[in-house]
């Protein structure tokens, strides 16, 4: 069984990339495990110890050396310590060697099943650290079923839960598909890592765009707000850390290509890049892009905004269903009252 174990080692460090010594500490607890179960010892403190080198399996009971025999399980007289070849004086611990003869072979059928299951517990743990490490970040995943409302998605080594919530209403989630998700929350369970993942979440924009654009990824561009309707619209107002970058243009892109890629990943949610603005006049003008501006007075008793576009402007300042301005309101953190020119109050 020894050669064996070092074997079952040797190939799972290689292939799952679990420790070694990891290996060798969930081996020795099953085994004691099938000892105490196997085994009704009266020896206390007893443990298993796996010999790295050659794969021998030895049960110890720890025992303190004695001149008067009180406890058995934990105590030894100091003739038989001396008996069994160790040179102790009393009141001192030794390591006793209690093995049973057939020990090796009821080891080997009671600990299988328990050597498994920690195995399995290394690897979920080895999991959980990796994608841990991931909240907040996009992956790429593939769509493998629903189950129920929810959509599970293959992440290579794990599985991923989409849930209602975090899903687009305009999307399809059909099996084989592959998208980019955002990593909400990594929980650790007795099943493995559990990983909910989302598609509506405004860092799944901020992630795309650290990805496709450059200047975003080297901190050249800042993202100072987003606001999205997933599936439908997302506005993100950029500020540029160097004056000879224009953040807007560096996000859109050649022709628009960068943006687009955005867009295609987004399944056709339309992004509106504007640029920040510390002057909410000015940041107002620029969220409810495309519509042209002509004036906009601020209350700041209530937050409120009220701006004045042309007549023939109006409905794409509003937008439809009022998405344009409830996302420009959102993005400004005013509430915003649109007019007409020709409703315009002297």
């Amino acid at each position: 069984m020894g050669r064996d174990i070092l074997a079952v080692i040797e190939q799972i460090e290689k292939t799952k990339g679990i420790p070694r010594d990891t290996l060798k500490q969930a081996i020795e607890a099953a085994l004691l495990s099938a000892f105490r179960k196997n085994f009704k010892s009266s020896h206390k403190g007893v443990s298993v110890i796996l010999d790295p080198q050659s794969g021998d399996i030895k049960v110890f009971a720890r025992k303190m050396v004695v001149e008067k025999l009180r406890d058995s399980t934990t105590e030894i007289l100091k003739e038989e310590a001396e008996r069994l070849g160790f040179k102790a004086n009393v009141g001192e611990w030794i390591e006793i060697e209690v093995t049973p003869k057939d020990f090796g072979r009821i080891a080997a059928q009671t600990a299988k099943q328990v050597i498994v299951q920690r195995l399995r517990e290394a690897e979920r743990n080895k999991i959980y650290e990796e994608f841990s490490e991931k909240e907040g970040e996009v992956i790429t995943g593939v769509v493998i079923r629903r189950e129920g409302r929810n959509v599970i998605v293959d992440l290579g080594k794990v599985e991923g839960i989409l849930p209602p919530d975090e899903q687009v209403s305009t999307e399809e989630y059909r099996p084989g598909s592959r998208m980019k998700f955002f990593i909400v929350e990594v929980k650790k369970t007795t099943k493995g890592p559990k990983i909910v993942l989302s598609r509506t979440h405004p860092g799944l924009v901020r992630r795309l765009l650290e990805l496709e654009v450059p200047e975003v990824h080297e901190g050249w561009v800042d993202i100072k707000a987003i606001t999205r309707e997933p599936g439908v619209r997302t506005k993100v107002a950029v500020e540029s850390r160097n004056e000879k970058i224009d953040p807007v243009g560096a996000c859109i892109g050649n022709r628009g290509t960068r943006v687009k890629n955005i867009t295609d990943e987004l399944r056709g949610e339309k992004v509106d890049i504007i640029r920040w603005s510390n002057d909410p006049e000015v940041l107002i003008k620029e969220a409810l892009s495309p519509a042209q501006v002509l004036e906009v007075r601020l209350d700041e008793e209530t937050k409120t905004a009220q701006v004045v576009v042309p007549d023939d402007q109006l409905s794409l300042a509003i937008g439809r269903d009022g998405q344009n301005v409830r996302l420009a309101a959102r993005l400004s953190g005013w509430r915003i009252d649109i007019k007409g020119s020709g409703r315009k109050e002297e």
